[in-house]
């Protein structure tokens, strides 16, 4: 879900700002800002690298099941909570206004009210959390300095695109792994169990691997309205090779949310068809597709994998 998150606040705030009648170089901006917030969230599971480091074994599935075992010891904590993000919304936009007007006065409001997360998150999770939440907030300072380099947004539409982006983050984590700690630092519990799909834990995860990729194919369209692309031209006619990816299903284990890797590693690699280069009847040249055509028939490719996977899980 790290790539679902940014995408859904890109396409919520874009699309919400085309249908507004923004224009589309701002409702892009605007999308951009969301989607880095959106992302912002998942900077606790730099900590997982420590198991990785600790690792006393070189096996691929140990070494990421070591991962996540140290990851999750702060994952979907602090920085997923619902009350800490618009804390850190205005911290940036104040930070972003200080910036913008050479003003002393905001810089020092958003670095005491980033302080103040940093010093709750000590007091309640100890000196680990005061280090994830430190990056968390840090990160959030990168992206109010990003907007104010890159952008003409002002404070308040980075405050608004932040609180969406840092809001969705955590009810998207609701479909993989234990539920985030939505209310951090209180001691209460809004969803006590993860949102299934189906009791059957292979369609469980192709269910979530199903909502995942129907977010990114929303926020490409999305993309390429706003670009002016065309997405019937963008797609390539070899994604269809991804139908044979059903064989697999004779291939590799049945993928639960636990032990997801070789499914989701060989399904994405589908997707490189859409790189492939290819030979013009007429030309005989050999053409390399542009980048939207290669993610377009990349990401069409894999979804039509995705699919075939599905029937042949439930025909076989």
């Amino acid at each position: 879900m790290f790539v679902g998150h940014a995408v859904f606040a890109f396409a919520l705030v874009a699309g919400a700002a085309a249908i507004r009648g923004v224009d589309s170089t701002r409702a892009l901006s605007l999308g951009a800002v969301a989607a880095a917030f959106a992302a912002a969230p998942d900077v606790d599971i730099t900590y997982a690298f420590v198991g990785v480091v600790g690792a006393q074994t070189t096996d691929a599935l140990s070494v990421a099941s070591q991962f996540w075992q140290t990851g999750n010891l702060v994952h979907r904590a602090m920085t997923h909570s619902v009350l800490v993000a618009p804390v850190v919304a205005v911290a940036a936009a104040l930070w972003l206004r200080g910036r913008r007007l050479r003003r002393q006065r905001e810089l020092v409001a958003a670095v005491a009210l980033l302080a103040a997360v940093v010093a709750v998150a000590a007091a309640v999770s100890g000196g680990l959390g005061a280090v994830v939440v430190s990056l968390f907030v840090a990160v959030a300072v990168a992206i109010a300095e990003g907007v104010e380099r890159w952008t003409d947004l002002s404070p308040r539409a980075t405050f608004s695109t932040a609180l969406v982006g840092l809001v969705s983050h955590p009810f998207g984590d609701l479909f993989t792994g234990s539920p985030p700690e939505m209310f951090y630092p209180l001691d209460a519990t809004l969803f006590a169990d993860r949102l299934s799909f189906s009791v059957d834990p292979t369609l469980n995860l192709l269910g979530a691997f199903g909502l995942e990729l129907l977010t990114i194919w929303t926020a490409l369209v999305v993309a390429l309205s706003l670009s002016g692309y065309s997405l019937r031209d963008a797609i390539d006619g070899r994604a269809a090779l991804g139908a044979a990816y059903a064989v697999s299903v004779l291939l590799i284990p049945a993928p639960t949310l636990e032990l997801s890797y070789p499914f989701v590693f060989s399904v994405l690699a589908v997707g490189m068809v859409g790189a492939a280069p290819r030979v013009g009847i007429r030309s005989r040249r050999v053409e390399l597709p542009d980048r939207v055509a290669a993610l377009c028939t990349g990401l069409a490719a894999v979804s039509i994998a995705g699919f075939a996977y599905t029937v042949a899980y439930l025909v076989a």
